[in-house]
């Protein structure tokens, strides 16, 4: 069986003059992923690996996610690849990972993440909010095999 959950990126702050993928979170995001580590620790449990997008904010909130569960960092990198809006490119990325992993936590941005879930879960998610997570379990026992859904998981903003 494999898992994957993707786990959008905590709500970001436009007040700096920056580009895109140095957007740090507003202090609302900090609050909510904080609240939703600490919420869903047990959906996050028992991983093999969590990969973020490099942008700043998607990076935060992975860290914090990892800091609040008591996780250890080794069993976490940044993949420039996770750094996109495009659904495709997720998907293949699922299909692409390493065997050796049963549960790997990715975190990124959307639309690229809602439209993924749709895809790799037949399901029609409007929007997958800030701070908010995916978890699709699946029957096979490749990645590049996955299709078959065994169960989904979703979780609700946390205020």
């Amino acid at each position: 069986m494999k898992e994957i959950i993707l786990l959008r990126h905590a709500k970001s702050s436009w007040e700096y003059d920056v580009e895109d993928r140095n957007r740090p979170l507003s202090q609302k995001g900090i609050d909510r992923i904080t609240k939703t580590s600490r919420q869903h620790k047990n959906i996050f449990e028992n991983h093999d690996y969590i990969f973020s997008s490099p942008a700043n904010r998607a990076f935060h909130t992975a860290s914090i996610m990892i800091f609040e569960c008591g996780f250890n960092f080794r069993k976490f990198s940044i993949d420039e690849t996770l750094y996109t809006f495009n659904f495709e490119k997720i998907v293949n990325y699922v299909y692409e990972l390493d065997d050796s992993f049963s549960k790997v936590i990715l975190v990124g941005h959307n639309p690229a993440f809602t439209l993924a879930a749709n895809q790799l879960g037949n399901l029609s998610l409007n929007n997958i909010s800030t701070a908010c997570w995916v978890k699709i379990s699946f029957f096979e026992s490749t990645w590049s095999e996955v299709h078959r859904v065994k169960n989904i998981e979703k979780s609700q903003r946390i205020h």
